[in-house]
């Protein structure tokens, strides 16, 4: 199973999503992150680097921006939000049978995932947190 994360800007939710999911080692399971408006090339950042590292977490990253290539070796794309949905369906109408906001797909009653750029480093922890359970969910929803 090929899972696929996809933000704004690929330097806070989506790849600490892809590196929460990584490190739970998931025999099955690939995972790749990519963000709508990416710079290509910039650092996580520091603070969502910070808050995997407390967790002993792998934050070695570089931004990419959605590629065809990314959304074909999906088998999975989860969103942070409602926005980077509907901007996949449109950009990529033919896979829209495997485009998730990341709450809708584990059937949890929150719709966004918050937005921590800019914020404390409380607040990326707070976002970590929300992730690690959404990511456990799915694990457990593919276990089924």
């Amino acid at each position: 199973m090929n899972i696929y994360f996809v933000c704004t800007g690929n330097t806070c939710r989506s790849p600490m999503a892809a590196a929460i999911l990584s490190h739970k080692n998931v025999s099955h399971i690939a995972v790749r992150s990519s963000g709508i408006f990416a710079t290509p090339g910039a650092d996580m950042s520091e603070h969502a680097k910070q808050t995997l590292a407390e967790n002993k977490m792998n934050t070695a990253h570089a931004a990419t921006n959605v590629t065809m290539e990314d959304m074909q070796w999906a088998d999975l794309v989860l969103t942070m939000t409602e926005g980077h949905k509907q901007a996949l369906l449109q950009m990529y109408p033919e896979q829209a049978d495997k485009i998730f906001r990341l709450y809708e797909y584990v059937e949890a009653p929150m719709q966004d995932v918050y937005d921590p750029y800019g914020g404390d480093l409380a607040t990326y922890q707070a976002t970590f947190q929300a992730l690690e359970q959404a990511i456990q969910s799915i694990i457990n929803k593919l276990e089924e």
